[in-house]
């Protein structure tokens, strides 16, 4: 017997069945039956459910001689069930990654609840992913366990059968089944969570829930939407013949009458000439069933109250008058928001005739985020060593909080922030200021930039569209001219840096003094190490890989090139991963949750995460560089070399001059950790190599440095560079000999291991 009986019924989805039926069989809990039913489709569905039962045991093939509607193929799927628990998946619709063994483990945590409740995501054709906006009554916290009656908030997460899990005995003893019609999932789910005497919630996403262009069948014009007076007949038939169940008949009577307002204003649903009927025929049903003395909600009372008395030409007339308030609304909105620029721009203009302030400085750092990068520690220096500067931090108002109490925080796009770049005397920046800047005589522009580049960028960015993405190079040039000095941390950027942005100015200079974002690198301590890992979570006696991949200038979904949980799974108990996603995205995409794959995304200090882990995984990112300072091991995984040197390209060939240990495949990175070439002699060899040819100024005072040249005018390069083989970077809290890795099982997928792996600088030869 199966934990899970998925139920999927397919007509005329021939081009979405294909990845729906595969997002249940990739799963990673595997005890499991797959009923996939055929409702006599017309196209290839039924195919394609034959060629997966024919190659995979779990499939069970079911065809229907005629076609029945979804409701009845559900129930034919239904009485072929075996598995404890029922899970229907609509057949455009796909399991998120993961998602069996999240509610597999749910179920044990509660006790084998009759309902299981899990989130779901609309997936649009865009490639955006938006979750349910009614997520926070999915909260695990109180009682695993529950009734309607105690979380009647849980009535507002869409009231559909495929965000659920049921179990089987408890589904058969209710005699439960589903109608046919078009709302045939009105008289399954009401019913079910009110007879229901356990109930649980993950709050997890577990469905993406396909927006298909056209719609799916609800949305088509159609007198079938008539269907819904007898769904909802079928509810109360079954709340009247459970006496128990009789405190629900006011609750289910408001939402009948929401679900029928919604069925009637929404556009291209009715037929033309049958609204008055459909109201009609609402009329009716509201005084059927409504029970006298219970009042609606305060904002659906004026709503109820029109359709019980019949006015439908008034609810028409209020329900137009409230669309054409919104409209003009969002209009005002729009015409306050061009006055609100116009008057900015206008208060900019005033402050540039005033004079410029030479003790303000004013900083910021990736399009305004929080306080962090190379600009954070000038700024920290600056305070530090210049008498009488006062500096501020332009920041989202989110990442206010990360800027320090010295320092005043600016939002971008206010009065202050145009005061602040129009009479400001230095301007420092990772990235380049708003293109309407204007440049006075007086003011200092410092560019920072945000790494050392391994990945083509600027003007060389021209004949590669993807990565390029509509940039104008024209403006691109107008902001280089704006610099005084360009900040470079070693002679390979210095060379990229002046070819791809090339100034016109002869007074730019370039200042070859490395890097002062990795400064703390070199100035931290073991118990900085230790405290910034208790705050992190990492356990103690692991060992945390930090996992940084860079943009993917040739995909728009950033879905991590690694499932990390099956690393973890790989690696044992001794390792714990730090996911950190790249600073143009929110959160780290995982395919699966694991308890010791950590998203650290949200993180504001990627220094502080690098300080806390004791080896980096990266691909192509600039990270590298700066990890190489910590004398700590880096291992590179690029599987899709080719077609991220297509998209973006870089600078030099990474694999014939690695910081470690390079693996092509999730299997040899597997290989690289199992085998403990990611922390020999060869990769340590290859550290050295890389540090000496890329960090030959990050000695800790990089920023001194500079503060001392831009803001105090000292032209000597002061404090002298102290020598790689001198320094002594902050020391690693995990001991790599002190934690076992476990022998590695075959992964799907692998091909002949090679002893060789990830020492040599080409690519391992049983790679094609």
């Amino acid at each position: 017997m199966p934990r899970f009986s998925v139920i999927v019924p397919a007509y005329r989805v021939q081009a979405y069945l294909h990845e729906s039926l595969d997002s249940v069989l990739t799963q990673s809990f595997e005890d499991f039956e797959l009923i996939a039913v055929d409702d006599c489709s017309p196209d290839a569905c039924g195919a394609v459910i034959d060629e997966f039962a024919a190659r995979d045991g779990r499939v069970r093939a079911l065809h229907l001689p005629e076609n029945v509607g979804l409701g009845r193929a559900r129930n034919a799927g239904i009485a072929q069930a075996t598995g404890d628990y029922l899970i229907f998946l609509d057949s455009d619709d796909t399991l998120a990654p993961g998602a069996l063994r999240a509610v597999a483990d749910r179920i044990e945590e509660t006790g084998e609840p009759d309902v299981v409740v899990y989130d779901y995501a609309r997936t649009y054709w865009t490639g955006e992913s938006v979750r349910n906006t009614f997520a926070e009554h999915l909260s695990q916290t109180g009682p695993a366990t529950f009734t309607l009656a105690d979380r009647p908030g849980l009535l507002k997460v869409l009231m559909v059968v495929w965000n659920k899990a049921y179990r089987r005995e408890f589904v058969e003893a209710g005699k439960f089944a589903f109608p046919s019609g078009y709302y045939e999932d009105t008289p399954w789910t009401y019913p079910v969570l009110m007879a229901a005497r356990s109930i649980a919630v993950l709050d997890r996403v577990c469905v993406g829930y396909r927006q298909r262009r056209q719609g799916n069948i609800l949305a088509t014009t159609s007198r079938k939407h008539f269907d819904i007076f007898e769904q909802y007949d079928r509810v109360f038939a079954f709340i009247d013949s459970h006496p128990r169940l009789a405190p629900w008949r006011p609750v289910i009577h408001r939402r009948m009458l929401d679900h029928f307002c919604t069925v009637f204003t929404t556009r291209g649903r009715l037929p033309r000439g049958s609204h008055a009927e459909f109201f009609r025929r609402a009329r009716a049903h509201c005084g059927r069933y409504r029970i006298p003395g219970t009042p609606a909600p305060h904002r659906a009372r004026l709503r109820h109250g029109l359709i019980r008395l019949g006015a439908r030409r008034t609810y028409r007339a209020l329900w137009a008058a409230q669309l054409l308030h919104r409209r003009l609304r969002r209009g005002a909105t729009a015409v306050r928001r061009v006055l609100r620029a116009a008057a900015l721009q206008a208060y900019y203009r005033v402050q540039l005739r005033l004079p410029v302030q030479r003790d303000r400085a004013v900083f910021a750092a990736y399009w305004h985020r929080g306080y962090t990068c190379s600009p954070a520690a000038i700024e920290a220096k600056a305070r530090e060593l210049v008498p009488g500067l006062r500096t501020a931090w332009i920041c989202r108002p989110e990442d206010a909080h990360t800027v320090p109490t010295g320092t005043r925080s600016i939002t971008p796009g206010t009065y202050g922030y145009w005061r602040a770049l129009a009479r400001s005397g230095y301007l420092v920046n990772n990235v380049n200021f708003d293109r309407r800047l204007v440049k006075r005589r007086g003011q200092v522009l410092l560019q920072t930039h945000h790494g050392t580049p391994l990945k083509t960028m600027g003007l060389d960015l021209q004949n590669r569209p993807a990565a390029a993405r509509g940039t104008d190079f024209g403006q691109l040039l107008a902001n280089v001219d704006k610099w005084d000095f360009s900040l470079s941390a070693n002679r390979h950027s210095t060379l990229v840096w002046e070819k791809a942005y090339p100034s016109a100015s002869a007074s730019c200079a370039t200042l070859e003094y490395g890097s002062p974002r990795n400064d703390i690198y070199q100035r931290a301590t073991a118990d900085d190490v230790a405290r910034l890992r208790e705050s992190i979570g990492v356990p103690e006696g692991t060992l945390a890989l930090l996992y940084a991949p860079t943009h993917r200038d040739y995909r728009r979904d950033q879905q991590s090139v690694l499932d990390l949980a099956r690393v973890a799974r790989a690696l044992g108990p001794g390792f714990v991963i730090l996911a950190r996603a790249h600073y143009s995205y929110g959160a780290q995409p995982v395919r699966e949750p694991h308890p010791r794959v950590v998203d650290v995304s949200g993180h504001p200090s990627v220094e502080a995460l690098a300080l806390a882990s004791d080896a980096l995984i990266t691909d192509y990112s600039s990270l590298m560089f700066d990890y190489a300072n910590l004398d700590r091991p880096v291992v590179i995984h690029c599987g899709d070399r080719e077609a991220y040197e297509a998209a973006r390209g870089t600078y030099f060939d990474l694999h014939s001059c690695p910081p470690g240990a390079i693996a092509y495949s999730e299997a040899e990175l597997l290989d690289v950790f199992t085998t403990g070439h990611w922390c020999g002699t060869r990769s340590a060899q290859r550290r050295e190599a890389f540090r000496e040819r890329f960090c030959p100024y990050d000695d800790g005072h990089a920023a001194e440095r500079v503060v001392r040249r831009v803001f105090l005018g000292e032209t000597a390069v002061h404090p002298p560079v102290i020598p790689p083989a001198l320094r002594r970077p902050a020391p690693a809290a995990g001991d790599p000999a002190r934690v076992p890795v476990p022998a590695r099982a075959a992964l799907p997928g692998d091909r002949q291991a090679s002893t060789g792996l990830g020492l040599a600088g080409a690519r391992p030869t049983n790679l094609p």
